[in-house]
């Protein structure tokens, strides 16, 4: 548990600087969209103090996540990475200079009450370390279906729907990378040797990287609030349904199921609330207030005029 709320930690941190560093280049280049275009942004991201700590805090929380996989379960671990909201509020609230309001604080205790009542409900079961053989072929068919989809209706739409359905595919990214990584460290006891010789380690490194570049353009499409929640529910749901499937994880149903669906409800108003909260919403991530200029200090170069102006140097 606590190797999982330290990769929410630094999943929460990484969104929020590459989303600062994401608006930064929005205000500083402009031009028509294009493949050849969209490279050279990427490419240029590289340079971005903040981009650059918002991977390092990627790289964190990866680790923390496969090390939370060993030894844990799968269907408990990825949703305790909702978490991570509590995480972006804090963080972004820093570095976007935004005090968030007491009603966004409230959607955030629904949304964590929600997770915390789900979970002692479900009480999801231990399971197999790897799947059986022959599972994995149809539940990544599934898998894949479904993200081609959600990134094929994203270019229909703009705006906060677009950043749902991207944020969408990219939680169905992030559930599937997080089984491959139980399924490869399932496999540790059969030697290093076996590990690099084996399917899942290449399949944990092509589908991490789709993940993280359907994380870049999931930052560009919209706001934090809209893609957010999407990201982390839509990973914790997904996460749940494949830890069933491939690993043989259970949760508890009968009379559980009233919890179990309080909870769900309860988390559902957190983010009805989180969405609709002033704190979170109408460019709560997109500017940065600017440092007040001392009056009384001219800028080097810049001699003043007797009249109190600036001349052009």
């Amino acid at each position: 548990m606590l190797l999982a709320l330290l990769s929410a930690l630094g999943n929460g941190m990484a969104s929020v600087l590459q989303r600062r560093a994401a608006m930064d280049q929005v205000r500083e280049e402009r031009g028509a969209p294009g493949p050849k275009r969209n490279l050279l942004r990427l490419a240029r991201l590289l340079r971005r103090r903040y981009w650059l700590a918002g991977l390092a805090a990627m790289m964190v929380s990866a680790a923390a996540q496969v090390g939370a996989l060993a030894v844990g379960r799968l269907s408990v671990v990825q949703p305790l990475l909702v978490s991570e909201l509590l995480f972006t509020l804090v963080v972004g609230s820093l570095v976007f200079r935004h005090r968030p309001d007491g009603r966004t604080w409230l959607s955030f205790v629904m949304l964590a009450a929600g997770l915390a009542l789900f979970l002692v409900a479900a009480d999801p079961s231990h399971g197999e370390t790897t799947a059986q053989n022959g599972e994995w072929l149809p539940v990544g068919v599934v898998v894949a279906v479904a993200v081609c989809a959600l990134i094929a209706g994203a270019h229909a739409l703009r705006g906060p729907p677009r950043a749902v359905a991207l944020g969408s595919a990219t939680a169905a990214c992030f559930a599937c990378t997080a089984a491959l990584i139980k399924e490869l460290t399932g496999r540790f006891s059969g030697g290093v040797a076996a590990v690099f010789t084996d399917w899942p380690l290449y399949a944990v490194c092509a589908v991490g990287l789709l993940s993280f570049l359907l994380l870049q353009s999931t930052l560009r499409a919209g706001t934090l609030a809209a893609s957010q929640p999407a990201l982390t529910l839509g990973d914790a749901l997904v996460s749940i349904a494949l830890g069933w499937v491939l690993f043989g994880e259970r949760v508890e149903l009968g009379l559980r199921i009233v919890p179990e669906v309080a909870g769900i409800l309860l988390m559902a108003a957190g983010i009805v609330g989180l969405t609709r909260s002033p704190a979170m919403c109408g460019g709560w991530d997109q500017a940065v207030p600017e440092p007040p200029r001392q009056s009384g200090t001219p800028l080097p170069g810049r001699p003043r005029h007797p009249d109190g102006g600036e001349g052009t140097p």
